[in-house]
């Protein structure tokens, strides 16, 4: 019986070939796509739940109610964490963890590495997992370096690491350690990247700041024990936060201030690790947002769900062919569960069919997936039990809700009834002019969101950032170099050219270069008893110059004046604002009692110095004899853009011999700042057109079989006189209004949707209800295109041959 049926399925396939191919074509274009979003949404969701016991893994934050907004700060000083451990028996263990990369010398060889601080407690709280070496005794002494496998090999090649010395830093800041382990390397779903690890305590600020409680400058990560939760620990912190911080509260009541529903003003709290990573404001900014995320997921369920539309209403508009074929085979004694296995067995043989093809195009699309969207995908992440369960799953669906329907209502009809000629179903138009409407709707939020979403990135894009990006080239220095050092050679070198125009350097760098590299300094202190909090810039001379910043008050750092290495600042209007000063130039503030007094020799206007996604922040700049120079700026004149990096690129080898040149263009770096804004757009783009192409090809299939059922109606309408544009216009007008309804229910859901995501930006553009207007016209032009190919085509056909049998 199987085996009949078997033939019979494919026989029927193969008598509706076209029928079949656009099924098959539209579930494999959306089980490809869909196992694409589906999967790289759970990668995005799996971060950092690989570590033992992660539900009592957090990490530590600031929140502080300003009168403004409630703000989280996720940096923390050196003493908290000695203060955490010894006050709170119910933390299981606690480290800090300080960004940072350095040089790495073995044998005369050296290498750029990933170097992090951190405590001895970090191998206990965190899996990951050491190949060699012991967790209790690897960073017990303060000159101990544990090592990734990686690293390990890189330097090492297949010596064995243990025991064998290495130099890290540069000059003045080198020291020796030796490897006391070698750490299995980080999984992709990692927060925390890594090289290697040595103790906190040899961070280049730790003496200075090791007892400082206004200094912060690293993450602070805790592990709780099993009876406690967070909850219940915040309340506990209520007493610590008010002891050590209890002039930040203070501050903040002379602000006026209120406490939230917690009755904090300004508290210790802490976040699980899984969430943080979803946190802008304590990771930084750099992961994809969780919203993001859902979209992903939502999309790759909207796309599957209209290849589901497409199959149900073609299989129930198919019904109607196949009408005889079922009362035959009931007359002659088939049973209802009979006919409703061979029909679902048709719809599992082509969502088969459709899972295979799409699986295959998921294998030889996915390099160019992982590329267009930074994904981390292998085809070994595809084939784990996990991911493959998913995909059994979302077979197993599609095969239950697209083949189950149609076979089930099918296998109801009337055997007499149907030999008569009378087959229906209740309201069959009901049903698939309802999913029509589902298709269309679903078309047009896509592509609302998606016109939103680009309109939002461009408004982006020419946001004023205060600083003139163009012609200005950004060279990493590395850590192989003195970047003070090379900066004063390319002065040398580059002096008198006429296409220079300006060369400065700095600690930060403008936008996200191609070392990625990126890094910031937050000091807080109290000025006139109120507290401030700015971005501390590590700046050089003829940096306003260079990036073409105005002066609104004061003047520049000049090598003029020694004094301006040592205690001279440049703010910003935010600045001066924040301090309360509307002529702040001349004034003087200290960052702490015992610390210098720096005065104030320059106002500019506001910049963003990290991203034009959110506000203008407070800005100190400041001239340093001693800091670290970690980028170079040249602005060039606009006729020497083109040749202005080879030529700088010769230069670099003679002026920073054995470090890598890796210049790029400022602009091209600001750009990086809108990259999950443009992969959001990305998404959209894509999703929209698949599928509007899905809805389409349906729309298609829907109007062929319709049109066929309605063959007598157009032979009738022919011989009475009705031209082909009268017979085009009756055969669209239905499907165009289901069209129109979709519209009217997509633009208030994909403005509601939208207006939410674009609430999230400071600088964001109003919607224009023209997008909805100019998204409804498209989607109309295009489904009446679609329906009329099939229109005209029938509209043209000799009413004789469609008459003759009647």
């Amino acid at each position: 019986m199987f085996k009949s049926y078997l033939k019979i399925a494919f026989r029927n396939l193969w008598k509706s070939k076209g029928y079949a191919f656009i099924n098959i074509a539209g579930l494999a274009v959306a089980f490809c796509i869909s196992t694409f979003l589906f999967l790289t949404a759970y990668f995005a969701l799996s971060f950092d739940n690989f570590h033992k016991d992660n539900e009592r893994l957090y990490q530590a934050y600031f929140f502080s109610n300003e009168p403004e907004k409630a703000e989280k700060v996720g940096s923390m000083p050196f003493p908290i964490t000695p203060a955490l451990k010894a006050e709170f028996p119910e933390i299981e263990g606690v480290t800090r963890v300080l960004n940072g990369s350095n040089v790495v010398e073995y044998k005369g060889k050296y290498f750029d590495k990933q170097v992090l601080f951190t405590d001895p407690d970090f191998l206990k709280i965190f899996t990951f997992p050491l190949v060699k070496g012991s967790p209790e005794t690897a960073l017990q002494d303060l000159s101990s370096i544990i090592i990734s496998e990686n690293m390990a090999e890189a330097v090492f090649g297949k010596e064995d690491p243990l025991g064998k010395p290495l130099d890290v830093g540069l000059d003045g800041s080198k020291k020796q350690y030796v490897v006391t382990g070698i750490l299995k390397d980080f999984p992709e779903n990692s927060s925390i990247k890594f090289d290697a690890f040595i103790r906190s305590e040899n961070a280049a600020n730790y003496q200075n700041q090791k007892d400082q409680w206004d200094a912060y400058s690293h993450r602070v990560f805790l592990k709780l024990n099993p009876n406690t939760d967070q909850a219940s620990f915040e309340k506990r912190l209520k007493p610590f936060s008010a002891k050590y911080f209890g002039e930040n509260i203070a501050s903040l009541k002379k602000k006026g201030a209120k406490p939230d529903e917690k009755g904090d003003l300004f508290a210790v709290r802490i976040e699980q690790i899984r969430k943080v990573h979803f946190d802008s404001q304590m990771s930084g900014g750099g992961s994809a947002p969780l919203a993001l995320v859902y979209a992903l997921m939502g999309i790759g369920f909207f796309i599957l769900l209209i290849a589901c539309i497409n199959f149900i209403n073609l299989n129930v508009a198919r019904s109607f062919i196949r009408a005889r074929e079922v009362g035959v085979r009931k007359s002659l004694g088939a049973l209802k569960n009979q006919l409703f296995l061979q029909i679902w067995g048709e719809a599992g043989i082509i969502c088969f069919m459709g899972f295979l093809s799409g699986v295959i195009l998921a294998v030889l699309l996915l390099p160019t997936f992982n590329a267009t969207f930074q994904g981390k995908l292998t085809l070994d992440y595809l084939l784990q039990p996990d991911k493959l369960a998913i995909l059994l799953s979302l077979f197993i669906l599609v095969t239950l809700l697209a083949g189950g329907y149609p076979a089930w209502q099918m296998s109801k009809f009337n055997a007499v009834e149907v030999l008569k000629g009378k087959v229906s179903l209740k309201k069959p138009g009901v049903l698939r002019n309802s999913l029509i409407v589902a298709q269309f709707t679903l078309s047009s939020l896509l592509i609302c969101c998606t016109v939103i979403a680009i309109q939002q990135v461009d408004h982006l894009r020419k946001q004023p950032l205060g600083f003139q990006k163009e012609q200005v080239i950004s060279i990493p220095v590395g850590k192989k170099v003195n970047g003070r050092q090379v900066l004063m050679r390319m002065r040398n070198k580059l002096e008198g050219d006429p296409n220079v125009l300006g060369i400065t350097g700095s600690g930060v760098n403008l936008g996200v270069g191609i070392d990625r590299g990126t890094s910031r300094s937050i000091l807080g202190f109290t000025y006139k008893e109120k507290e401030v909090t700015t971005d501390w810039l590590h700046v050089d001379y003829d940096y306003l110059k260079t990036l073409n910043i105005k002066l609104l008050a004061g003047r520049e750092f000049s090598p003029a004046y020694p004094s301006d290495t040592l205690d001279r600042v440049i703010i910003t209007e935010s600045m001066a604002r924040m301090i309360a000063e509307p002529e702040p130039v001349g004034k003087f503030f200290q960052t702490d009692t015992a610390g210098a007094k720096y005065q104030i020799i320059g106002l500019i206007p506001d910049f963003n110095l990290y991203s034009s996604k959110n506000e203008k922040k407070p800005i100190t700049m400041h001239v340093s004899g001693s800091e670290a120079i970690n980028y170079i700026f040249v602005r060039v004149t606009p006729q020497s853009l083109k040749g202005a990096m080879d030529k700088f690129r010769e230069i670099w080898d003679e002026v920073a011999p054995g470090s890598e040149f890796i210049g790029s263009y400022v602009d091209e770096n600001t750009n990086s700042w809108y990259r999950e804004e443009e992969q959001l757009s990305q998404v959209f783009s894509l999703a929209s057109g698949i599928a509007i192409m899905l809805s389409c090809l349906g729309l298609f299939a829907v109007a062929l079989i319709v049109i066929e059922q309605r063959t007598k109606e157009i032979g009738v309408r022919k011989v009475l006189g009705a031209s082909i544009s009268n017979l085009v216009f009756v055969l669209s007008r239905d499907f165009v209004k289901l069209v129109l309804v979709a519209i009217f229910i997509a633009s208030p859901l994909a403005w509601f949707f939208m207006q939410k995501w674009l609430d999230n930006y400071p600088y964001r553009i109003e919607i224009n209800p023209l997008v909805f207007v100019l998204v409804g016209l498209s989607a109309i032009i295009v489904a009446v295109f679609t329906v009329s190919f099939q229109s005209i085509k029938a509209a043209l056909m000799n009413p004789v041959n469609s008459l003759k049998s009647e």
